[in-house]
C-alpha cells in the first residue's frame, strides 16, 4: 500500500491562483485558525472563501480536509464537488462518494466509486468495495471479484480478511471458519478482524464460533464476548466500514497521514454511525492534529456499559497526554489501575504515564503491580521499565536484579544491553563485565549514537580515553546537540590533554544543558576536571 503524505492535496489544487478580492479575507482568517487549531473557526471560514468564489481549488481542498474534521460534511460534499468538476478531487476522496452511495442504496453509483477507489493510491480497495456490493446486491460473484491472491503482501492480507468474512456471509462457515484460523495464527492480535467475523457468526445465529473467536483475557476482547446479541446484518454498509476501520486502524498505529485517517473514519460512520471503533480511530487522528477538545468530546460519546468503554478509556488517556493534560492522564490511568479488575496492562499504562512525568518511585510500583498481576507477562521489556524506573529513582540495588532480568530475557536486544551496561559504568561497577555487554550491544547496533557514547564512556572509565575519542567523535556527528555525548567528549578530550578542543565540547554541551547541567559544565569550563578523579 502506498499512501502520500500529499494524497489529500491535488497536485493541481496545490497549483490553482490563490484567493483573491473578496474571499481573501475569509481565506485569511481561516488559514490563521487552521494553523491555531481552530477547527471550527476554520472551517466557517472556508465555507465564507468557497461561497465567495466556489471555483478556487485552493479553497475547495482546505474546506474539505477542514470540513471533515470539524464533521460538516455537507461543506464536505460541497468542497469535494468543486475540486471533481475541475477534475482535480484526490483519488482518496472517492471513498466519501463510495459511503454517501451505499447509505443511498445507489449501487451503480456505488460500482463507479469503488472503480474509482482502485485507480488511486488504496487500488487494492475497490475489488474489495466491490464484492461486498455483490454480497448486498446479489450481482455477480463476490468472491470471483475479489480475484485471486494479490501480489503486494499488505493488499493480499486486507483481500484475505475480506474473503473470510464474506465466506461467512454467503454461508459458506466451514471454509471461512478455515481461513480466520490461518490468518489468526499469524496475527492473534488482529482485534478488529476477530470482532467482525464473530458479529458475522452470531449474525447467523451461531454464537458459540463467535465468542470462540473473542477469547482470551484482553478487556476489549472480553467485553465483546460478553456483549454477544443477535450479530450483524452481512451487507455492503457492513463489509466497507469494517474495511474502513482496518485500514485507519493499520494507518493510524503505523503514524501514517492522519488526514486520510479522519477519511476513512468519517466515511465508517456514514455507513455504521454506531462504529464506536470507527469514533475512536477519528478522535486519535483529530488529537494528533491539536484537537483535542473535539477528540475528548467524541471519546465520550463512549457509554460506560460500551464493550469499547475499556479501550475508550485508553484512548482517552493518550490524548489527554498528547495534549499536555498529563496530570488528568494520570489521574485516569490510576483510576483504571486500581478500579476492581484493573489488568496488567492498566498498571503498566500508569507507569509508562509516571515515567514521562519523572514520578519514578511511583513508576517503579505501578511496573510491580503488572508484575504481580500477571507474572508471565513479565517480558523483558517491563523488567527493564521496573529496573530503569528504581534506577531513576535513585535505588539502583533494588534495580539491579530487573535490568539483569531484562538481559537474561532478551540477551541480543542492544536497548537492554545499553541500558545494564551504562548503568554500571556510570556507577564504576563491574567496569569489565559492563564493557562487555556495551561491546556486545554495539555490534548489535553500531549505529547508535547513544551505544556509541555508553561504550565510548565505558573506555574512558577504564583509562583508555584515547581508544574512546574516535566513538565519541563518531557520536556527536550522528548527535551534535546531545548534551550526555559532547560533555563526554569534552572529558575525553581533557583527560588527554586536548584542553581547548575539551572546552569547546563543554560549550556545546552548554547549548541545550538544563540548569544543573549548566552550572556543572560551568564549573568544568572554569576549573576543569581533576584527572586524579
Amino acid at each position: 500500500m502506498t499512501v502520500l503524505a500529499g494524497a489529500l492535496v491535488p497536485a493541481a489544487a496545490r497549483a490553482s491562483d490563490p484567493p483573491r478580492g473578496g474571499e481573501l479575507s475569509a481565506y485569511v482568517r481561516a488559514r490563521a485558525a487552521d494553523a491555531d487549531g481552530a477547527a471550527d473557526i476554520a472551517a466557517r471560514g472556508y465555507a465564507l472563501a468557497l461561497a465567495a468564489d466556489p471555483r478556487n481549488e485552493v479553497i475547495a481542498i482546505r474546506a474539505f480536509r477542514e470540513a471533515l474534521s470539524v464533521g460538516d460534511m455537507a461543506l464536505a460534499r460541497t468542497a469535494l464537488a468543486v475540486l471533481e468538476k475541475s477534475d482535480v478531487a484526490p483519488a482518496d476522496a472517492a471513498l466519501l462518494r463510495f459511503a454517501d452511495h451505499v447509505a443511498a442504496r445507489r449501487w451503480d453509483a456505488a460500482r463507479a466509486s469503488a472503480v474509482a477507489v482502485g485507480q488511486g493510491p488504496l487500488d487494492f480497495v475497490g475489488p474489495v468495495l466491490n464484492a461486498w456490493l455483490a454480497v448486498e446486491t446479489g450481482v455477480g460473484d463476490p468472491l470471483a471479484i475479489l480475484g485471486d491472491a494479490e501480489e503486494n503482501a499488505i493488499a493480499r492480507r486486507y483481500s484475505a480478511e475480506a474473503r473470510a468474512l464474506i465466506l461467512i456471509a454467503t454461508g459458506q462457515t466451514e471454509p471461512a471458519k478455515q481461513a480466520l484460523q490461518s490468518m489468526l495464527v499469524a496475527d492473534d492480535g488482529a482485534l478488529d478482524l476477530r470482532v467482525a467475523a464473530a458479529r458475522l457468526f452470531a449474525g447467523r445465529g451461531d454464537r458459540r464460533t463467535a465468542r470462540a473467536l473473542l477469547a482470551g483475557d484482553d478487556p476489549v476482547a472480553v467485553a465483546q464476548r460478553e456483549a454477544i446479541g443477535r450479530g450483524e446484518k452481512a451487507d455492503a454498509a457492513f463489509g466497507a466500514s469494517t474495511l474502513f476501520v482496518r485500514l485507519a486502524g493499520d494507518l493510524a498505529s503505523a503514524d501514517e497521514p492522519s488526514p486520510l485517517v479522519v477519511l476513512l473514519s468519517r466515511a465508517a460512520l456514514l455507513l455504521d454511525p454506531r462504529n464506536e471503533r470507527a469514533t475512536l480511530l477519528l478522535a486519535d487522528a483529530l488529537s494528533h492534529d491539536g484537537n483535542g477538545e473535539r477528540a475528548i468530546a467524541l471519546v465520550e460519546r463512549i457509554g460506560p456499559r460500551s464493550p469499547l468503554r475499556p479501550l475508550a478509556d485508553r484512548f482517552r488517556i493518550d490524548i489527554l497526554e498528547r495534549t499536555g493534560e498529563t496530570e488528568a492522564a494520570i489521574a485516569l490511568a490510576e483510576q483504571r489501575s486500581s478500579a476492581r479488575g484493573g489488568s496488567a496492562q492498566d498498571a503498566r499504562a500508569l507507569g509508562d504515564l509516571l515515567v514521562s512525568a519523572e514520578r519514578f518511585a511511583e513508576a517503579a510500583d505501578a511496573y510491580a503491580k503488572a508484575m504481580a498481576r500477571d507474572p508471565a507477562g513479565a517480558d523483558w521489556v517491563l523488567n527493564l521499565q521496573r529496573g530503569g524506573a528504581l534506577e531513576q529513582a535513585g535505588r539502583f540495588d533494588e534495580a539491579l536484579p530487573f535490568l539483569r532480568r531484562a538481559v537474561e530475557l532478551a540477551p541480543d536486544e542492544p536497548v537492554a544491553l545499553n541500558y545494564l551496561g551504562y548503568a554500571q559504568v556510570e556507577r564504576r561497577l563491574n567496569l569489565t563485565d559492563a564493557q562487555a555487554l556495551l561491546e556486545k550491544a554495539r555490534r548489535l547496533k553500531p549505529g547508535d549514537p547513544s551505544i556509541t557514547d555508553s561504550l565510548a564512556w565505558a573506555y574512558v572509565q577504564r583509562g583508555q580515553a584515547a581508544k574512546a575519542l574516535p566513538l565519541l567523535e563518531q557520536a556527536v556527528v550522528a548527535e551534535p546537540g546531545d548534551v550526555e555525548i559532547n560533555e563526554h567528549l569534552g572529558d575525553a578530550y581533557w583527560v588527554t590533554g586536548r584542553r581547548y578542543e575539551a572546552r569547546y565540547a563543554w560549550r556545546a554541551a552548554s547549548v541545550h544543558a538544563d540548569e544543573a547541567d549548566k552550572a556543572r559544565l560551568a564549573t568544568k569550563l572554569e576549573r576543569g576536571i581533576d584527572l586524579a578523579r
